[in-house]
């Protein structure tokens, strides 16, 4: 991941109305459609679209940032919002009966835990940045949803439990991974 230099920054570290800002709020307001087609309409390819788009603007959203300057309001709502939309998604899945709940609270008990132990450690003024394996870990469980609203694989439960097995145990293990950072970076920091 490159910086850009202060003299390329269109926007201030303390931005709030950014273009990446509006895609990760505008994927936040497309959520409910999506949820709303899934409930209404099933595995179809609109639904599977709308999700895509959910889903794809996540990445998109933070080349935007890296391209304009990342600021501290888009550092906090992305993942902040990232974990409402999967949730969000999870349990509408999990509700009807597509992916069973222990992997679902697994991972919602891990983006809980997440939030509080980011903001402990930003009280601090210490920032981890994400690892790759954190990026896999969300496009799992993004796959773990998608399989599900994709029409060729809405049928196939055994690809649903497998994905969302795998998705909880990626985010137990980033989790594990996110707090041996913050230990050696608080540690740094004395």
């Amino acid at each position: 991941m490159s910086t850009i230099s202060e003299e390329q920054r269109v926007y201030g570290p303390s931005a709030l109305l950014t273009p990446a800002n509006a895609i990760t709020i505008g994927r936040l307001v497309l959520t409910p459609y999506f949820i709303y087609l899934y409930l209404h309409e099933g595995a179809t390819w609109l639904t599977a679209g709308v999700g895509a788009v959910v889903a794809f603007s996540d990445g998109f959203d933070g080349i935007v940032a890296r391209r304009q300057g990342a600021t501290r309001s888009g550092a906090f709502l992305d993942p902040l919002i990232d974990k409402i939309v999967v949730m969000a998604c999870f349990i509408v899945v999990a509700s009807r009966g597509a992916l069973p709940w222990a992997p679902i609270i697994i991972i919602g008990l891990r983006e809980l835990a997440m939030t509080f132990y980011r903001s402990s450690l930003g009280r601090k003024g210490i920032s981890v940045p994400a690892r790759r394996s954190a990026k896999l870990k969300t496009l799992i469980q993004d796959f773990a949803i998608a399989f599900v609203v994709i029409p060729p694989t809405s049928h196939l439960h055994w690809l649903h439990l497998s994905t969302v097995w795998l998705a909880a145990l990626l985010t137990v293990t980033t989790f594990v991974q996110y707090m041996l950072d913050g230990a050696q970076a608080e540690k740094a920091q004395r």
